[in-house]
């Protein structure tokens, strides 16, 4: 699904409306029937189950967002809803096309002795017109749109704060009122919708946290808007879906053997943390590698050979801690002859030698690799690598990762993930796999993917091994390095989906492992053409 920001939906706007030559109102017309279908959808106000008549609440601003919102009010009064809207502003206020939509929503309510039109232009107002604007059955929030940019303020965030504390229902017209389109943050306060109709395009602020806690119910409205002026405005923006994922899949030759689907060298661990490379290495076979390796300091070799089944290993030079040491180099490239994919850093350790050898593998290495944990923190200070490598590499941070490798903070990173992630993708012509809630999969040339799968349970420890297992075995079997991650991501989220149905929290790692052939296989069937 596309994802645009405001920026790029008011060009479409304005191309379709100049350059293409649909009238605004007639866009406007399109979006307020739209969200009305919608509406009427949800709430089931024609349906013969409710025969009480409830009465909508139009909340009008001054804007085309409150021009929408005279269309659903005119659309709802034909069909016999009792419907009273209220306008916050006066008026002689209103322009173009909002002004055009108020005229002709006033010519029912003349007719209709059931609706109304009640100017709101103040909080003295608001407070005479309190109990009658409380007593509606549902609220439709036509404030704002997409335009928003500045904190709420002003007898705005008195409406605000009473339609949300009405305890009443509130369909949000394009986005709910407060929200910044563009990432999702609150602007000081927002409207907490039930529903939410949105047109042309889902904006980027309706699926980025904390926008989604908002936004309710999400259905796009085709309101009219050419395809190719959608194409030539080049959304950069994207949320994974099934659809996007299953074509990943091809079915399996009646010939195939254990070479066919790749083979993967897993570089990982250290005393401490063998539980990481165990869990990268099993969840690559899970994820039907045909072949999976697992090199180690030697030493620790014989505890992993009993956490490894079918996954081989392979005992390397190792420090006097007991951790994988530079001498390890040239076997390792040996090892790497005639592989399709390397996964290097779970566990591995950040001693001065063990970040020697991971510097050498990611300037050297020409097979992929998936980049991770301690093996980012090897390189956060030495970036430049990245410019030097010869091969495709993907690394998977996560929020305090990312702030190393960026030298921001953690709080920077998260409060414009997308922006640094695809910034960062670009610069080093990765792809960056950036973990937490909503991961993103952002691809070197500035595309970005959200994943909208995974919940809270996931909050432990092992959960990105898995998910550099996964998207490593991806790579083993043929996938692309974009296409892998978004694989990788989306089945990783499923999984804990999966679990999080038995109990929302207390799943592990080790758990998600043995879920990921079945998860892959219910996707696939529910998808099947």
């Amino acid at each position: 699904m596309i994802l645009v920001t405001a920026g790029q939906m008011q060009r479409m706007d304005h191309e379709t409306i100049n350059s293409f030559g649909i009238p605004g109102v007639v866009l406007m017309e399109n979006a307020g029937r739209g969200a009305v279908d919608m509406f009427l959808k949800k709430f089931e106000l024609l349906s013969e189950q409710k025969p009480a008549r409830q009465k909508v609440g139009v909340i009008a601003g001054r804007g085309n967002n409150g021009g929408d919102g005279f269309v659903m009010g005119r659309c709802l009064m034909e069909k016999g809803i009792p419907t009273t809207i209220f306008l916050l502003s006066t008026r002689d206020k209103l322009t173009g096309d909002a002004r055009t939509n108020m005229r002709l929503a006033q010519k029912l309510i003349d007719r209709n002795p059931e609706s109304a039109l009640i100017e709101i232009p103040d909080a003295q107002e608001l407070t005479r017109q309190r109990n009658r604007l409380l007593h509606q059955d549902i609220f439709v929030d036509a404030i704002f749109g997409i335009g928003l940019n500045a904190d709420v303020r002003g007898f705005y965030k008195e409406v605000i704060d009473l339609l949300n504390g009405s305890e009443k229902p509130i369909f949000s017209v394009d986005i709910p009122s407060g929200l910044n389109a563009n990432t999702g943050e609150v602007c000081g306060l927002a409207i907490r919708a039930a529903a939410t109709a949105t047109f042309a395009f889902a904006k980027a602020g309706h699926i980025l946290f904390p926008g989604n806690q908002y936004t309710g119910d999400l259905e796009v409205i085709d309101i009219g808007i050419p395809d190719f002026i959608a194409r030539d405005e080049g959304p950069r923006l994207f949320l994974m879906e099934s659809k996007d994922i299953t074509p990943l899949f091809a079915p399996r030759k009646f010939e195939s053997h254990k070479g066919s689907f790749g083979h993967l060298v897993v570089i990982a661990g250290s005393p401490g943390k063998t539980g990481a490379a165990a869990l990268c290495a099993n969840a690559a076979m899970r994820s039907g590698a045909g072949l999976v390796t697992l090199g180690v300091a030697k030493d620790l070799n014989p505890s992993l050979e009993s956490q490894v089944i079918e996954p081989m290993t392979v005992p390397l030079a190792q420090t006097s801690n007991g951790c994988l040491s530079d001498q390890s180099l040239a076997p390792i490239q040996a090892l790497l002859k005639d592989k399709q994919a390397l996964a290097l850093g779970p566990g591995i350790g950040t001693e001065a030698a063990t970040q020697t050898l991971v510097k050498r593998l990611v300037t050297d290495t020409r097979v992929p690799i998936i980049l991770d944990a301690d093996g980012i923190n090897c390189i956060a200070n030495h970036t430049e690598l990245l410019k030097a490598r010869k091969g495709p590499t993907v690394l998977t941070p996560h929020p305090g990762e990312m702030a190393r490798l960026t030298q921001k903070t953690t709080r920077e990173i998260q409060a414009d993930r997308r922006g640094i992630g695809a910034q960062f993708a670009m610069e080093y012509q990765v792809v960056l796999v950036l973990k937490g809630a909503q991961t993103l999969v952002c691809c070197p040339d500035g595309k970005t993917f959200v994943c909208p799968k995974g919940n809270p349970g996931m909050a432990s420890g092992g959960m990105g091994d898995v998910l550099t297992g996964l998207i490593a075995g991806f790579i083993a079997q043929g996938f692309s390095i974009e296409d892998a991650s978004m694989a990788g991501v989306f089945i990783h989220g499923l999984c804990a989906d999966f679990l999080a149905k038995k109990t929302p929290f207390g799943f592990l790692a080790s758990d998600m492992i043995p879920a990921i052939p079945r998860t892959i296989h219910d996707l696939l069937s529910r998808n099947k053409t």
